[in-house]
């Protein structure tokens, strides 16, 4: 492994597939909670993470994610055991990052997290008016949703909440009253998402049998317009397309190892990661029903179902894609220390029309060209 791969980061995510309640929205993949006995589940993450660390060899772990799902369905002690687990096989960086995805109604395990060691909260707030939280299926209220982030305040390094918006009915005046109050409310990180139409999600077959139809692709950048303004006014500018945080310090770390193209090791049903050994770089994905998962880990001592080689080609395409979310962009160094070349006749194309710059060996969407960024990465990567 090159000094440039170490730099990218190493982080462990761990994936709870179990909700009390299903979203429409979402196509993750998850399961209802119900009344399950989660020890086997549980114990079956101890034992990929082992089959992890027995491939990855020695790393410094530089954060961990508990995500979903609903990981703060999770005890306490389920948390700590894990974050132990962790520590005792590849030993954690200096300042690790440790966040956990919570819904706002479990809010009563928020101190058992912080005492477990998370430091950051992602708070899964989705909304604050009632009427669009019972459209986007979710269990809280506004008020639930407050009350939450009233509770973790003071426990957590960082917090972070999460809202979406281009949600059906609703305008762009009332966008702006609802970001302005959960600016209001002083998180340290918001992750701000346009409501969108998954192909696993119960709302594709809302809108194919045409009960209700998502906003327009102009709408839609008309509330992606709002979202900057007001964000940058608050003082906490979007740092990646979706992520907007009050400095650096508040930054994802985790998610900064993805828009990097760092290695890390995905453990739970369906979890994807990435690992790098030597000029070699492997997408895995675990089995994805939790059933499965088990029998793969029983059967192998790892849940991973799926491996793929990353080519030089599809590392290039996944570093221009993943770094031009960022605002810094990418090193073109990225893609020419692979032998390959980014497609500089597009460069120069989408640079003359204003939606990327370029500059001391980078390149960056602008402002204009974050709405498109699927396109450029698509069409200047090799």
């Amino acid at each position: 492994m090159s000094s440039l791969d170490v730099q990218r980061g190493f982080g462990v995510y761990v994936h709870w597939p179990y909700c009390a309640r299903i979203c429409p929205y979402c196509d993750f993949n998850v399961y209802a909670a119900k009344a399950r006995d989660t020890a086997p589940l549980f114990d079956a993450l101890l034992r990929d993470l082992d089959g992890w660390r027995a491939r990855t060899g020695e790393r410094e772990v530089d954060s961990i994610f508990f995500g979903g799902g609903t990981p703060s369905l999770m005890s306490g002690e389920q948390v700590a055991q894990l974050i132990a687990h962790v520590r005792r096989l590849w030993g954690m960086a200096p300042g690790a990052e440790i966040t956990l995805e919570a819904n706002p109604d479990d809010h009563a395990r928020f101190a058992e997290f912080a005492g477990a060691g998370v430091d950051r909260l992602s708070l899964g707030l989705q909304s604050l008016d009632d009427e669009r939280l019972k459209f986007l299926g979710r269990t809280h209220s506004a008020g639930d949703a407050v009350k939450a982030l009233d509770v973790a305040r003071g426990k957590f390094r960082s917090i972070s909440i999460d809202m979406i918006y281009a949600v059906p009915g609703q305008t762009l005046e009332a966008w702006r009253g609802e970001l302005s109050r959960a600016l209001a409310l002083g998180a340290d990180h918001l992750s701000l998402y346009e409501l969108t139409i998954e192909p696993g999600a119960a709302f594709f077959q809302a809108v194919k049998r045409k009960a209700w139809a998502p906003v327009s692709d102009d709408d839609a950048a008309a509330f992606y317009e709002i979202t900057q303004d007001l964000t940058d006014a608050a003082g906490l500018p979007g740092y990646e397309i979706s992520n907007h945080a009050r400095g650096p310090e508040h930054r994802s770390v985790h998610n900064g190892i993805y828009w990097k193209c760092g290695d890390w090791a995905g453990v739970g049903p369906g979890a994807h990661g990435r690992l790098t050994i030597g000029r070699e770089r492997w997408a895995v994905e675990a089995a994805e029903k939790p059933g499965h998962y088990l029998h793969q880990i029983k059967a192998n001592g790892i849940g991973w179902a799926a491996v793929d080689r990353l080519d030089a080609v599809g590392q290039a395409r996944e570093r221009v894609a993943m770094g031009l979310r960022v605002v810094e962009g990418f090193a073109v160094a990225d893609v020419e220390e692979l032998g390959l070349q980014l497609d500089a006749e597009k460069v120069a194309e989408f640079a003359a029309e204003g939606l990327l710059v370029r500059g001391d060996g980078r390149i960056a969407l602008t402002r204009e060209g974050r709405l498109l960024a699927d396109r450029v990465a698509g069409e200047i990567a090799p």
